[in-house]
């Protein structure tokens, strides 16, 4: 009778492969010589690589925000050596009656404006969404007014057609209304700075469009089955299913708002330092007058600081909010 025989089984394409052993058997093969050193150059040339960002984050960005921090807290007039003053900035501020107006003119803005910049948008994609002749180019022509619509010459053009006597005051009277420029008139002032902000409503309409593009379409025909009308088939299908996008461009436009300048300057000046009657005193119009022109940067800086703080708290709102509105593909799953 022979010797018994082991039987050794062969090995399954499921068992995890053996790991590389040492000579010795005693653990992971060791690294091969110069590793080290080549992936210290990799990562010094990655670093190089990133150096102009870096650079520009700490000289144009990280910087200035630490500086702009301690300014916030001292008396500086751009000229003299800041002086330390505390609080009294924070206090000055809130005493302020123009810093109050300016709160309510950017709040203002920021609570009708942006909603109907969203609306043209949303209607505008809603359009275009169709199939139809021609539908490159009237994407490209109202996308155009947000490349442009941010600039000082539309600014400067937007005066003028709202200016007394201008093609908007005529317009006006052919229907019966009452003649004289929206831009001398504190109460209209405001809503020529709505109509240029609605005008460039470029920008969110192609987000918007390229979520309308995500819709299967599968749940409108079901709906149209079911004898669901237009209306009830937005509420309860495109409004649902691109609320992530609609989220993302409420959060966008919104802090867009509230940093808004140029246009509020321009419409207001001629030496009426953003509008007759504070009625365009945004609130950065505000700041760049107690820093530029009224030489007071300590103030100025304690200024930006609070608005930092309102955007980041209109944006914990926001994304606190979105829990109970913003419907996710992955969440639902």
């Amino acid at each position: 009778m022979g010797p018994a025989v082991t039987h050794v089984p062969s090995a399954s394409p499921e068992t995890e492969p053996a790991r590389p052993r040492s000579a010795a058997g005693a653990g992971p093969a060791p690294a091969p010589p110069g590793a080290g050193r080549r992936a210290r150059r990799e990562n010094l040339a990655g670093y190089v690589f990133m150096s102009p960002w870096i650079a520009g984050f700490l000289l144009l960005t990280a910087g200035p925000m630490v500086a702009s921090l301690y300014f916030a807290f001292t008396d500086y007039n751009l000229f003299d050596a800041p002086r330390w003053i505390g609080l009294r900035n924070f206090t000055d501020m809130f005493a302020d009656p123009r810093w109050r107006t300016s709160v309510e003119v950017t709040s203002w803005y920021v609570i009708v404006g942006t909603p109907l910049k969203l609306a043209a948008a949303l209607g505008v994609a809603l359009l275009l969404n169709q199939s139809r002749r021609g539908q490159g180019f009237y994407r490209a022509a109202f996308y155009a007014p947000s490349l442009i619509g941010a600039s000082v010459s539309v600014a400067i053009v937007w005066r003028a057609l709202f200016s007394d006597d201008a093609v908007v005051d005529r317009t006006q009277q052919l229907f019966g209304l009452e003649a004289g420029g929206w831009i001398g008139d504190p109460d209209r002032i405001v809503y020529s700075l709505v109509a240029l902000t609605v005008w460039q409503f470029g920008a969110p309409m192609v987000i918007f469009l390229a979520g309308l593009k995500q819709v299967p379409r599968e749940l409108y025909e079901a709906a149209e089955m079911d004898g669901a009308g237009a209306w009830r088939r937005f509420w309860h299908i495109t409004l649902p299913m691109i609320s992530p996008v609609l989220f993302f461009n409420v959060l966008l436009e919104t802090i867009h708002s509230f940093q808004i300048f140029g246009s509020a300057y321009i419409l207001g000046g001629q030496g009426n330092a953003c509008g007759p009657a504070d009625a365009t005193l945004v609130y950065t119009c505000y700041l760049y007058i107690q820093g530029f022109e009224n030489s007071r940067m300590g103030f100025a800086s304690a200024m930006a600081w609070m608005l930092l703080l309102a955007v980041g708290l209109v944006t914990a709102v926001l994304f606190w909010s979105q829990r109970r509105w913003v419907h996710y593909e992955e969440a639902s799953r």
